[in-house]
């Protein structure tokens, strides 16, 4: 099957590479050999494969390209953050010199131009960097347009601004491939239905951080999606949605295993700092065990992270005033090797090496 995106095509680039290396160790060793004809036909249609990539989608041929396009990435990020920050202090140095009308058609021209280079600019990028530095000025110009739409018009702050900066950044997300516009995406939905939780809850909108539970029901939401849609043709995409929900799951836990008057529950906050402290172990260890089952990497790392925290928080609240230092980390580093044991039992199946 021909890949359809570039992240399919690097995919595809990387196994052949690594099947060639096996295959020359299968050879060096004697386990497999193939007659000349067949290594030739089978480095051709490797070649061929490699070439067609290359021209459709620039994809990273070896390893010296792959450590460039890294480089590449982080001057892509680094220019879009320059020129976002441009835009934003050239509007405010010369604002006050336009009229009115002035402003709003700037705003609005701004926006509508940035948008329009970002899909004329994907076009002709196949290796999609300019592509990302452009999508990210265009999403700034328009963060930046309502933001000062609403103060042209003296429009009272509201949370709703953020589902149109959300609505762009997933579209520019989906349509150019890009992780970070994703993620930002990911952030105002976060904001936005934290917002409206504690709305609900009788809290002002710019207040709802104040009641960490409030991030729970977005945590399920974020976790579920990649389950309920596939995203077999963005790669990574998944994995950004099932770490901001398990960040929005447990950093919450943690806040309130330590912060008891955080919460909506009408009990005595020692009560509920030792019920979160329990329910972080509970849902770390879950996250561990979900991500084992179905390989995700992602959840198993960061499962793994925060019941680390939960347990070093513990073991600071029960021992650090009482033990010599010396003691207390001679501890803590007895706790991280027996860590290290169960792990690595645990990726072994119990065999013993």
């Amino acid at each position: 099957m021909n890949p359809s995106t570039r992240s399919e095509a690097q995919q595809r680039a990387d196994d052949i590479r690594v099947f060639r290396a096996e295959l020359a160790r299968l050879d060096a060793e004697g386990v497999l050999h193939l007659s000349s004809e067949q290594q030739q036909a089978v480095a051709a249609h490797h070649d061929g494969l490699l070439a067609s990539f290359a021209a459709a989608f620039d994809i990273d041929r070896d390893i010296k390209a792959r450590q460039l396009s890294l480089g590449m990435r982080v001057a892509s990020f680094l220019g879009a953050l320059a020129l976002a920050a441009s835009v934003f202090f050239l509007f405010y140095q010369f604002w006050g010199h336009f009229a009115e009308t002035a402003q709003v058609a700037i705003l609005v021209g701004a926006a509508l131009g940035s948008l329009g280079l970002t899909v004329g600019i994907q076009g002709r990028d196949p290796s999609g960097y300019f592509t990302k530095l452009a999508a990210l000025v265009a999403f700034a110009c328009f963060v930046l347009n309502l933001v000062m739409l609403g103060q042209i018009f003296n429009i009272t702050p509201t949370d709703k601004a953020l589902l149109p900066w959300a609505a762009l950044a997933f579209l520019l997300a989906y349509t150019c491939d890009l992780r970070l516009l994703l993620a930002a995406g990911i952030c105002c939905v976060i904001a936005y239905i934290s917002a409206r939780v504690g709305e609900w809850g009788g809290l002002y909108w710019l207040d709802a951080g104040k009641r960490p539970e409030n991030y729970f029901p977005v945590a399920a939401l974020l976790f579920a999606t990649p389950m309920l849609i596939p995203h077999r043709r963005f790669a990574g995409f998944d994995v950004i949605y099932r770490v901001f929900g398990l960040l929005c799951l447990l950093v919450p836990m943690l806040v309130l295993g330590h912060w008891g008057n955080g919460s909506y529950l009408d009990l005595d906050p020692d009560l509920i700092e030792g019920g979160y402290q329990v329910a972080g172990f509970v849902a770390s260890g879950l996250a561990i065990w979900f991500g084992a089952r179905r390989s995700w990497n992602d959840t198993v790392n960061t499962g793994i992270t925060f019941f680390v925290i939960f347990l070093y928080t513990k073991f600071y609240d029960w021992w650090w005033v009482i033990m010599p230092k010396w003691l207390f980390f001679l501890v803590v580093g007895l706790s991280a090797i027996l860590i290290l044991v169960v792990l690595r039992r645990l990726r072994g199946g119990g065999a013993r090496p």
